[in-house]
Formats: structure tokens, sequence, C-alpha cells
């Protein structure tokens, strides 16, 4: 029997599509750490070199970042990459320049939902479930109607933006029902304030398990101009699972600080905690606050720059 052709293949058996030996993104990632390097060790002889060499290497350095770009592009093309930064290989000033913030800005404080993610869907989705449930075990006991969560009015008028277990308040009371506080440790769906709590942190937690959460667009790339430019950057949430949203969104990576429900000790004031944990004056900071009462809060607590538009926007 005579072999197949190259190409050829028996019945179903598949065609096996060769993988690529390295991908973009980490040559990406290689020839940047190999740039930044020979960055430093230029700075580094900046006294050893005369003066027209050391700003002729320095050109020479510069003008072969294009030519790699160029290849990496045509590499993530190749490959089929979707990220949107593969093609960036800059410096720490170049980044900054492309971020457009004042050189006294050294950090970024960020609002996890409407700049980073709009997890409000998976949130509402996780409420309805435990308030559902809820209330239709009501109605067999009360004999009442049936008058379901609603995901969009009610997430919104009671829930959004509150810690857990104030959202639970402000739903029944709109309902007009009152149950036992309850403790910590009560089972999720017990007909407790902290029941009903623990239901809903159970239903969020099947649901980022099983869905991915897809981060809004051009984010990644703005953290990670962020991050090529030296600077570091929080995340805000009233949620108690941001570091797990953000890994779902794959941008965890990007992060150096989380404040939210989860906090110990917890914050009064998130947004000037954050600039705490990142040791920063909030004037060496920009806050990214989606809604115009967040924003003049911002202004208020003396932050650098305050960025109301949506991330997207800004590149």
């Amino acid at each position: 029997m005579q072999p197949a052709p190259a190409g050829e293949h028996d019945g179903d058996m598949a065609a096996t599509v060769p993988q690529p030996l390295v991908g973009a993104d980490l040559l990406r990632t290689e020839w940047k750490s190999a740039f930044d390097a020979a960055e430093a060790a230029l700075r580094a002889a900046d006294r050893d070199l005369p003066g027209d060499e050391w700003h002729a290497r320095s050109r020479r350095l510069q003008a072969e970042r294009e030519p790699v770009a160029t290849l990496l592009r045509a590499l993530a093309h190749d490959q089929r990459e979707t990220g949107t930064f593969l093609h960036r290989v800059l410096s720490p000033a170049e980044a900054a320049r492309l971020l457009g913030l004042p050189p006294e800005i050294t950090a970024l404080v960020i609002r996890l939902d409407d700049e980073l993610v709009s997890s409000a869907e998976v949130h509402a989705r996780a409420w309805a479930e435990t308030f559902d449930e809820f209330l239709a075990d009501r109605v067999v006991h009360t004999h009442g109607s049936f008058l379901p969560f609603d995901g969009d009015a009610d997430y919104r008028a009671y829930i959004h933006d509150r810690p857990r277990l104030e959202g639970v308040h402000a739903f029944l009371a709109s309902r007009g029902i009152r149950v036992p506080e309850g403790s910590p440790d009560d089972p999720p769906g017990a007909a407790t304030v902290h029941g009903l709590a623990n239901r809903k942190r159970l239903a969020l937690l099947t649901r980022l398990d099983a869905h991915s959460v897809v981060p809004l667009p051009g984010v990644r790339h703005y953290l990670e101009l962020a991050r090529d430019a030296g600077l570091e950057t929080a995340v805000v949430s009233s949620s108690a699972h941001t570091y797990l949203i953000l890994e779902r969104a794959g941008l965890a990576d990007l992060v150096d600080r989380v404040v939210d429900a989860s906090t110990t000790p917890p914050e009064p004031e998130p947004m000037l905690g954050a600039c705490r944990r990142l040791g920063r004056e909030p004037a060496q900071a920009a806050a990214f606050e989606p809604t115009p009462a967040g924003a003049a809060q911002a202004r208020e607590a003396g932050f650098g720059v305050v960025v109301e538009l949506p991330i997207a926007d800004l590149l």
C-alpha cells in the first residue's frame, strides 16, 4: 500500500492544523522586556558615552521598535489573534504619552461597573433567581399574587451600587415585606436578610463559574498602556466578588489593588481608600467615575484628574 500523499486523509480522519510554537502575545511581551532592558542599560551608560553617541544609540533603539511592531502585527494577523494590543511595543514614556494624562498622575482608580465590565446583568440575574424563588415560596404560604423581581427597574432602584444586605432590605421594603435579619451563617435561601444575601452570593458564583465576563471595548488595551507607563491601578466596586469578576474578564493581571465589599478593614470612602492602598495622594491619581454624582465626589475629594468618559472613548 502506498502512503497517502501529503494533505490527504482516510475517511473520518480530520486534518491536523499545525499550532504555532509561540503566540504573538508572548512574543510581544518578550520583545518589550528586551527593549525595556536595552533602554535601562542605555540610561545607565549616560555618563560613560559621549553625548552624540548616546543620542545616536537612543535613536537607533527607538527606530527598531516600529519594524518589530510591524512584524508582530503581521504575526498576530496570521495567528488570528484578536487582542487589540499585540502590535504595540512601547517604552514607558511612549505609553504615558498615549494615555494623555499629566506627568504627576502615577495611579488610576477605576470603578468596576460601566468602566471595565458590564457585570450588572449577571448580578441582576442572580438577584432575580434569589428573589423570585423567595417570592414564589411566599405566595404559596400567604396565597398572595406573584410579582417577579424586575431585573432592570428593581435592580437599578434598589440593588445597584448598594452592599448586598442593604439591597435585600431595600427591595423587600419596596414590596412591604419584612423578614428577620438572621446571621451570616444562615443557609442560602433561608427567609432572613442574611439567608437571601447568601442565596444571591451562591447564584452569582454559579453563574461566574459557568460563564466568562466580557470586558468593555478597549479596556485591556488601556490597562496595558497604564502598566507599560508604570502606573498602578486600583479597582473599586460595591460587589464582594470584584477579583473573581476581573479574573473572568481576563483583567486581574493588570490590577494592583481591589477595594470592594470584601475588603478588610472596610473602606468608608472606597475611592480614597484605593489611593491609600496604592500609597498615593488623591492628587496623584486619576479617578474613573461613570456617573455625574461619582465624578463630582471625586473632584471634591481632590483627585488630580476625573474621567467621566468610557475608557473606549479615550483611545
